[in-house]
């Protein structure tokens, strides 16, 4: 953690809906004026998308089928704790990007699935943002959450979570409903022992809950809307959040524990800027008495 470099980290397994959180973070950096460094979790994977295959059919053949990007192998967290520390300590690091599809890889003169050359973090950046897998990880002597300084977890129920890898892989990336269900099966030992210990070490956790059928995730024909869905918001340490403005913001929320907040889904989005504005502005504010 540092008061000089601040860290902001958004973590949720694929299909969790990580990048929605990210573009409320975005709106706040924008309205105020905020040089964020965005650091995107796939640009720390260890594999490329054809060297990934290949370790999968290797590690497959020692009898291992359940290899993922889920799991600890698959990545490099040391290199990603040592960008945080390295950020934290004088705002420095080294970056990439990880090249999903031929819209991203072309600019760039690359094929898509791969990286870009690592680069330097420009000097003049206010904080650091991280999207991803890990970014409240821990284990093997490495501590990912000990360097962040706000960390967010997204987890929908786990339903939910399916409907919206199935409809995003299929639609968004051609994938077959096999090939889905298959990724969703291989990953499950790794979503239980390293992804979901993680929620127990972050400052917030939005959990999103539809309100209409989801029992069969797998014959859906849509998502669940925002207006179909409740959001349970869950703080680690409650102390500082005015409620009770949020509950007057926020019609139709209600608090159900002392710590946990639920709001309808189609206020999700509001619900963060309310939260996490004075959070940032705070974090600033550190930064410059710093």
């Amino acid at each position: 953690m540092s008061v000089k470099h601040p860290i902001i980290a958004i973590t949720g397994s694929s299909g969790a809906g990580t990048s929605t959180v990210m573009q409320s973070f975005q709106h706040i950096f924008r309205r105020e004026k905020l040089n964020a460094q965005i650091v995107e979790g796939d640009s720390f994977h260890r594999y490329d998308r054809l060297s990934m295959r290949a370790e999968m059919k290797a590690q497959e053949e020692q009898g291992n089928l359940n290899f993922s990007h889920f799991g600890p192998e698959a990545n490099l967290l040391e290199e990603l704790q040592d960008l945080f520390v390295s950020y934290g300590r004088s705002g420095s690091g080294k970056v990439r990007k990880y090249l999903h599809d031929a819209g991203e890889a072309e600019p760039w003169g690359q094929a898509p699935g791969t990286f870009t050359p690592w680069q330097e973090i420009a000097g003049d950046t206010d904080l650091m943002f991280y999207e991803g897998l890990h970014g409240a990880w821990a284990g093997d002597g490495i501590d990912i959450s000990a360097q962040v300084d706000l960390c967010v977890g997204v987890v929908p129920i786990i339903n939910l979570e399916w409907i919206q890898k199935l409809h995003r892989d299929q639609k968004m990336r051609g994938y077959s409903q096999e090939a889905v269900t298959d990724t969703i099966l291989r990953r499950m030992p790794d979503y239980v022992s390293h992804l979901c210990p993680q929620f127990s070490r972050t400052h917030v956790n939005f959990q999103r809950v539809p309100i209409v059928d989801t029992s069969n995730p797998f014959i859906a024909r849509d998502i669940p809307s925002a207006d179909e869905s409740m959001v349970v918001i869950r703080f680690a340490n409650p102390k500082g959040i005015d409620f009770q403005y949020l509950l007057n913001i926020l019609h139709g929320s209600m608090l159900t524990r002392p710590n946990t907040l639920v709001v309808p889904g189609g206020k999700m989005g509001l619900a963060m800027q309310m939260i996490f504005t004075p959070m940032v502005l705070r974090l600033m504010d550190q930064k410059r008495r710093a």
